[in-house]
């Protein structure tokens, strides 16, 4: 096919099986919004572009799929920052689109551009600026495969105006020659628990009289929810998560300990400090979680850690053991080789210690207030969602109350 630029682009984005996009118009994106008419897929206009990348985020947090979002080049793309900061900490999958100023005006400091690839280096997982048109197809699609791979994250296409307008051949094939990046995926995917290294931590699990679960956002991102759950049902082992992972265990079930940290539960917190063998599952021990990371899990003799992040290993906390895979293959591996060895565990104490601290220290406010209290709302909701409906909140102690009284039976509904 011959195509603009602009109309690659959009060929590359249906191709990749993008359902809708978000963005404003503006001058240097006119071509790909031009292009946009004919799409299959549904363009979503926010009245900001920091929202359109917030409502990117939202998108691929609930759907599991890459979020698109696309901004006009200067003013534009500066507003998409604080948004992709957001994903990029919370580790979100997105495809960022910014438009730039023609290929031979930039760095003349001409009108509304803006350096974005100095700019948003720090805030991104990576930033594309596309110069030759006959790469623009391949820098798409290996946009998705680097957002999606490995520990997911914003990446974003800075496209000059000329490119856009550039009229070529569509190839339908072909992506950037990524090796270093894929070699370190290859490695993670190829890193399975050897027999050595399952027994090691069966034997540390064994000697153990009270293990915790710390899961956070990871376990989402890696769709590991249902692992997750067969592995600590298998052993009984309680499982508390970070505010990034609430659903990957459904909080209404015995095991879960719902939320730890500074706004969690105070059973969880409680089972955090007398826990003898912390079992960290895609968490990171986040400021808000483990504040002073020597008083965190101060009885845990040991400490595991299971990441797709090799940087994430030991850079809070130190582990014991470790491994650095793909988490669903990886808790199921261990669930069969207990399976095979035929091995057993009884925390039957150490449950029944915790449900005597979720009894006691239970979360609740002041009931007898002739104000409604703002916990009294969201109780009286979850009573109608019953864990099943998808729950947004902005920042701030709205969002801890949403966090401490909705039930959540499954993952990405938070």
């Amino acid at each position: 096919m011959i195509l603009s630029g602009a109309e690659m682009i959009v060929q590359a984005f249906q191709r990749e099986g993008v359902e809708c996009v978000f963005g404003i118009p503006g001058g240097s994106v006119i071509p790909l919004y031009d292009a946009l008419y004919d799409a299959p897929f549904r363009t979503i206009l926010t009245r900001h572009e920091q929202a359109a990348c917030h409502a990117a985020d939202g998108y691929a947090r609930v759907s599991g799929k890459v979020g698109v979002c696309i901004a006009t080049s200067g003013p534009g793309a500066t507003n998409i920052v604080t948004g992709l900061a957001n994903a990029h900490m919370d580790s979100v999958p997105l495809v960022v689109v910014t438009g730039q100023v023609v290929t031979s005006a930039i760095g003349t400091d001409a009108f509304q551009e803006a350096p974005v690839s100095a700019i948003m280096g720090s805030v991104a997982k990576h930033v594309f600026l596309v110069t030759d048109p006959h790469q623009l197809e391949e820098t798409v699609r290996t946009a998705f495969e680097i957002a999606a791979m490995g520990r997911p994250g914003p990446v974003v296409i800075d496209v000059p105006k000329d490119v856009q307008n550039w009229v070529g051949e569509f190839q339908g094939a072909g992506r950037l020659p990524i090796d270093a990046y894929r070699k370190r995926i290859d490695a993670a995917i190829g890193n399975e628990i050897p027999a050595s290294a399952a027994k090691s931590f069966f034997d540390i699990l064994r000697a153990s009289h009270r293990p915790l679960i710390y899961a956070g956002g990871g376990v989402v991102s890696a769709n590991a929810s249902e692992a997750l759950r067969a592995f600590a049902a298998r052993f009984g082992i309680p499982v508390t998560t970070t505010l990034m992972g609430i659903g990957v265990c459904d909080t209404t079930e015995p095991l879960a300990l719902r939320m730890l940290g500074m706004h969690g539960a105070a059973a969880a917190n409680y089972a955090v400090d007398d826990c003898d063998f912390l079992i960290a599952i895609g968490a990171r021990f986040d400021d808000r979680v483990a504040a002073v990371p020597d008083k965190f899990a101060p009885k845990a003799l040991k400490v595991a850690h299971f990441d797709i992040d090799p940087c994430e290993i030991g850079k809070v906390k130190a582990a014991d053991w470790h491994n650095v895979g793909l988490l669903d293959r990886d808790l199921r591996q261990l669930i069969a080789w207990a399976d095979s060895h035929a091995l057993r565990t009884d925390f039957s104490a150490w449950h029944r210690e915790l449900d005597d601290l979720k009894r006691t220290y239970a979360m609740d406010y002041d009931r007898s207030s002739p104000l409604i209290q703002p916990n009294y709302i969201i109780e009286q909701i979850n009573l109608h969602t019953r864990g099943d409906a998808i729950i947004t909140s902005g920042v701030g102690q709205h969002q801890m109350w949403s966090a401490q009284y909705f039930d959540f039976r499954e993952p990405r509904l938070w």
